[in-house]
């Protein structure tokens, strides 16, 4: 019984945004605009379900409130609070990149 209250309170801890981290070089908004695409395009092929990245596409792309209804909805068990690391009921571990929750600190911005 122990393990199911401790999985249960897992599910519902609480999202925070990421912490401020650097890319190796500085990347233009298009540039990080890729990467998250192509991330988000070959994700699922690691495995998991399609339907849990669909829903951590949806979270990382949205505010802390609704991206917490989100997670708590598809009944994802969040491992660290800025969604790097999540599971799912089944116990399949997803791994998120730092870029696709946020912008780096270097990041160019065109004028």
């Amino acid at each position: 019984m122990g393990c199911v209250g401790s999985r249960d309170q897992e599910a519902t801890k609480k999202i925070c945004k990421p912490k401020p981290w650097k890319h190796s070089e500085s990347i233009t908004a298009a540039q990080l605009l890729r990467m998250r695409e192509e991330f988000w395009d070959t994700a699922p092929h690691y495995g998991g379900q399609k339907e849990i990245w669909d829903a951590l596409r949806a979270a990382a792309d949205a505010d802390l409130a609704l991206a917490q209804a989100i997670v708590d909805s598809a009944g994802i068990i969040i491992e660290n609070p800025d969604l790097t690391i999540c599971y799912d009921q089944r116990g399949a571990k997803y791994e998120l990149p730092k870029y696709v929750l946020s912008e780096p600190t270097n990041l160019i911005h065109n004028s």
